[in-house]
């Protein structure tokens, strides 16, 4: 009797996508009815490892008025938002939110007391009221019914707790991931592949990000030779409270009335802005990282809104945290990625089927600063038109040779990514932070390749998720360092000190 191999067929769908935030969801969604059968990947085990549970303030829309919207979003982007771009934005806004989030998921969004019409708010630099929201906790009010009717839905297979290492690639067009389901990686083909991998949050030890987001897509996508842009533009949320466990004082609260306070109880912002509290984030941000510097902490005063009946979750987050009264200390915390892989209006990047939605994507809509409330919508928008065009080509999958992972070394000490990690923030920190001086980009840029070099080194002959987590976000941060050290002009996110000027934030000490 001979003995026989048997080897395992080969992994295909139609569409795969990486990610279930709000993007992949709406990704996943839109192929789906396109008549695709769809696997969505996702790191996350529980909605709450994606950055769309932790969204707070809403999602905007444009209330009938897209100009409007328009106007306050190239504004906000200090003037370098994509025209183009923001148009698909808004004029697919409305229809997107009710046909996904009202219509099919049914979010019970609030409305104002004794009225049948929505609780409008407005937020930082809106001009108007028009951003629909649940209390203070929006995100996860949309996500967690997505996923359900998403893993519910009979052409989508959803897979938790899985990674994409690597993009399969061959003559210019992707083919599917490489997944950290097998020691050696498990090959899965698509016709089409959407990447919706969320931000970069884990690159700086203060974020309003879940822990895993190192910019996986992002830096899967440039080793791949996808084009990448405006990567120095990374934003900072105002107000975020100060202690060891950092959470988002939404911006809502700043647009019902609360004001921010330095040390010595003065009310600040109308001295650096004619919006005051509603200025654009970046302006608010480094106002804020002054007022610290200068008189020792700044805090929110929520005394002039009913902050325990109006925003309860927030009110909660305060008590199980000690913080009584009505000041909340506050600092600036790294909140969202401007740039990413660069994509056209249907969300595709510059290598054949692949495709990129959500934060780990550069659409052209926030240009240098991103207006509030715009990042779930700008999922949303692009994420179905993304699925709908991944489906609508009709691409079979097609099996080629995929990247060769070795796992061969033992295991490396339980800490050394964790290690490596804390190296990787204190630089940027440091160096990439509210503020960049052109000589200590350069300084970051000789650590972050060092550092690079080193994982390189190790992930040669290991396939962990850790590993490759570090190595995508030791990517990531020497393409924002790039990229900064490229620009000299100071536009919203993007604040270059020159030696000579006068510090308006808190200054790193050297090394």
């Amino acid at each position: 009797m001979t003995d026989t191999i048997q080897t395992r067929e080969p992994e295909t769908t139609d569409v795969l996508v990486v990610g279930s935030g709000i993007a992949g969801c709406a990704a996943a969604l839109a192929a789906a009815r396109e008549g695709a059968d769809v696997l969505l990947l996702t790191k996350a085990e529980r909605p709450d490892d994606a950055s769309t549970d932790w969204a707070q303030g809403g999602i905007s829309t444009t209330r009938g008025d897209p100009e409007s919207l328009k106007r306050d979003i190239i504004a906000a982007s200090d003037g370098t938002a994509d025209p183009e771009a923001v148009d698909v934005l808004v004029d697919h806004a409305d229809d997107a939110v009710e046909d996904v989030l009202i219509d099919t998921l049914g979010i019970d969004f609030d409305e104002a007391e004794g009225d049948d019409e929505f609780d409008y708010a407005r937020e930082a630099a809106h001009s108007e009221k028009r951003i629909l929201h649940v209390d203070a906790s929006t995100g996860s009010h949309i996500l967690r019914p997505f996923l359900n009717y998403v893993d519910d839905h009979v052409r989508i297979a959803v897979r938790q707790d899985t990674a994409a290492l690597e993009l399969i690639t061959h003559e210019g067009r992707v083919h599917g991931v490489v997944s950290d389901e097998e020691p050696d990686g498990h090959p899965i083909y698509a016709g089409a592949t959407v990447l919706a991998t969320g931000g970069i949050g884990a690159l700086y030890s203060r974020s309003t990000n879940p822990d895993d987001a190192t910019g996986d897509g992002i830096a899967m996508a440039a080793l791949a030779g996808a084009d990448v842009a405006d990567m120095e533009y990374v934003q900072f949320h105002p107000t975020a409270y100060v202690g060891d466990d950092p959470f988002l004082l939404s911006e809502a609260l700043r647009g019902e009335g609360a004001v921010l306070r330095n040390a010595a109880g003065e009310r600040f912002m109308p001295d650096y802005h004619p919006d005051a509290e509603l200025a654009p984030r970046d302006v608010v941000a480094r106002a804020v990282a002054t007022e610290r510097a200068e008189t020792g902490e700044v805090v929110l005063d929520v005394s002039p809104l009913a902050f325990e009946t109006d925003f309860p979750d927030l009110a909660e987050k305060c008590r199980e945290r000690g913080l009584e009264g009505d000041e909340i200390p506050v600092a600036p915390c790294e909140h969202f990625c401007c740039g990413g892989i660069d994509v056209d209006d249907r969300g595709r990047a510059t290598l054949d089927r692949l495709y990129a939605v959500g934060e780990c994507a550069r659409t052209g809509v926030h240009g240098a600063n991103r207006l509030a409330s715009t990042s779930l919508l700008e999922g949303l928008v692009w994420g179905l038109r993304a699925g709908e065009d991944a489906a609508a080509a009709d691409a079979a999958p097609k099996v080629v040779e995929a990247p060769d992972l070795l796992n061969r070394d033992p295991d490396l000490p339980e800490r050394f990514a964790a290690e490596k990690f804390t190296r990787l923030q204190a630089t940027m920190d440091e160096y990439l932070g509210l503020e960049r001086d052109p000589d200590e980009i350069a300084r970051a840029s000789g650590v972050l390749r060092r550092l690079k070099g080193e994982v390189d080194a190790y992930i040669r002959t290991r396939t962990s998720r850790d590993l490759y987590e570090l190595r995508n976000a030791s990517v990531v941060a020497l393409l924002i360092a790039r990229a900064a050290s490229e620009n000299t002009e100071s536009r919203g996110c993007h604040y270059v000190v020159d030696d000579g000027d006068e510090p308006t934030a808190e200054q790193p000490a050297d090394d």
